[in-house]
């Protein structure tokens, strides 16, 4: 009979729980003025209005991110972490379609993390993309003209031959970055990770393997975990943060389709890499 009576009663005055969710989804980091992106100043206001319900059991985090940015990412999490922390709520990360690279790196920052079966899961590495157009412009007749100060200041430039000793540079530079992730990933998961040569070699798996690695704590989606958890009255409620408008003063139109088009074909890339 009480069931029976809430279902009758506004949602405002039902008494179940509600619990906020955000959701982090697109590439992280790639900004243009036309697409959004997943930064940490796209992502503040929204964090900060979900952990402000007092009485929300926890903070839901829905990820559909394929990666990007480690810095940005690293941003994230430790926004969650601290926030998590100040109002002491237990985050749940829901993982969608994919949570790999840096999209992994933020759904470290969940005390539990739950996937669907066939979610692409971990890419615990580093990469750098790029052309070389050498031949092309060789080709074409061009002159390619740099002038620096500092005598290393246009290393990688696609348009000259690569050095060794630049590589080399450049892969140390990788390597430190993915210290850090993979240090990040073992703190996060102390006690879960199996015992896997593969675990930080950048290589990703489904949800289903995932969590026989130790890398996702179960197999779920939002709706049902927070139900089975919180009762059939648990109210899910999405929380968005400030929009940014793709016709704010200062950008013109030119500029602005030049940076989308480029900013589609390298989130492109990124999806592609997870086969989606």
């Amino acid at each position: 009979m009480l069931d029976r009576l809430r279902r009758l009663l506004p949602k405002k005055l039902a008494g179940g729980p509600v619990v906020p969710v955000v959701r982090i989804t697109g590439p992280i980091g790639i900004v243009s003025p036309l697409r959004p992106s997943v930064t940490m100043a796209s992502l503040a206001a929204a964090l900060d209005k979900a952990f402000a319900f007092k009485a929300a059991p926890a903070v839901a985090i829905l990820i559909n991110s394929p990666g990007g940015s480690p810095v940005q990412a690293h941003l994230i999490h430790r926004r969650i972490r601290a926030l998590a922390a100040e109002k002491e709520k237990r985050v749940l990360v829901f993982v969608e379609d994919v949570a790999a690279s840096g999209g992994y790196m933020i759904a470290c920052a969940g005390d539990e993390i739950l996937a669907d079966p066939s979610s692409i899961v971990g890419s615990i590495g580093v990469v750098s993309q790029g052309f070389g157009f050498v031949g092309l412009i060789d080709k074409l007749g061009i002159e390619r003209r740099v002038h620096t100060a500092g005598g290393r200041k246009a290393i990688l430039d696609p348009f000259r031959p690569e050095r060794p000793e630049d590589v080399d540079h450049l892969l140390r530079l990788q390597e430190e970055v993915h210290d850090g992730f993979a240090d990040l990933v073992r703190e996060r998961r102390a006690g879960l990770l199996a015992d896997d040569p593969e675990m930080f070699s950048g290589l990703f798996w489904t949800g289903r393997t995932a969590l026989g690695l130790g890398l996702v704590d179960g197999l779920g989606d939002l709706r049902s975990v927070l139900v089975e958890r919180y009762g059939v009255d648990v109210r899910p409620k999405l929380v968005g943060g400030e929009r940014a408008w793709p016709w704010r003063r200062g950008s013109g139109v030119d500029g602005r389709l030049a940076e989308d088009l480029i900013a589609a074909v390298e989130a492109r890339a990124l999806w592609a890499r997870y086969g989606l």
